[in-house]
């Protein structure tokens, strides 16, 4: 068959074609046909599965994180319980406005059985700090090394929450083998119906 004999070929009459050229014919139909369905179809459906495609990968992280603290639900619940509980034991540590006077006089009595001497007792004024107030207390006092040791033990054994801080200890006086520390002692209130 000829090139110049394609361009006579009549679409009415395509069923008398040769076979080589109906071959052609139907490749390019379904060629057009594909091409055509792809452009109009199936790449909008390809960016819309795209955007599926990555939110079910969120919805999946999602969805694990979910069940990984449903399963631990009830453990979460005990341990929150039990916080609660150690919360309360320890808002009963601190002490009521009523309560300080007396704190102040333990930390007073607890460095004088230690054997220390108290230069200076020099309570400030309280500060409120969220659902709580600091007491700050600044004390000088005299004593030996142990015995400041001993002191500090002893707070901190008292019932009520006591905190040290800026701990300045002075050198040793040769004549009376005692030295001196700075420090501060911060006791703390929480607000209550009294307050």
């Amino acid at each position: 068959m000829e090139l110049s004999s394609i361009t006579e070929l009549d679409f009415n009459e395509s069923g008398e074609w040769p076979v080589a050229i109906k071959i052609v014919a139907v490749l390019l139909l379904c060629l057009l046909v594909w091409g055509g369905g792809y452009y109009f179809i199936v790449k909008d459906k390809q960016a819309q599965l795209k955007t599926l495609e990555q939110k079910e990968v969120e919805l999946r992280q999602t969805f694990e994180t979910k069940q990984a603290k449903a399963v631990n639900l009830e453990a979460y619940k005990e341990q929150l319980a039990e916080m609660r509980v150690m919360f309360a034991s320890m808002l009963e540590q601190l002490p009521r406005k009523s309560e300080v006077p007396e704190l102040l006089l333990d930390i007073t009595r607890t460095g004088l059985i230690n054997g220390l001497e108290f230069e200076l007792f020099k309570p400030e004024g309280e500060r409120a700090v969220d659902f709580y107030a600091e007491l700050p207390v600044d004390m000088t006092v005299t004593g030996t090394y142990h015995q400041f040791g001993k002191f500090v033990s002893d707070v901190a054994a008292l019932p009520r929450i006591v905190t040290m801080h800026d701990i300045k200890m002075g050198p040793l006086n040769e004549q009376t083998g005692k030295m001196t520390m700075d420090i501060r002692a911060k006791t703390y209130r929480y607000f209550d119906d009294e307050s």
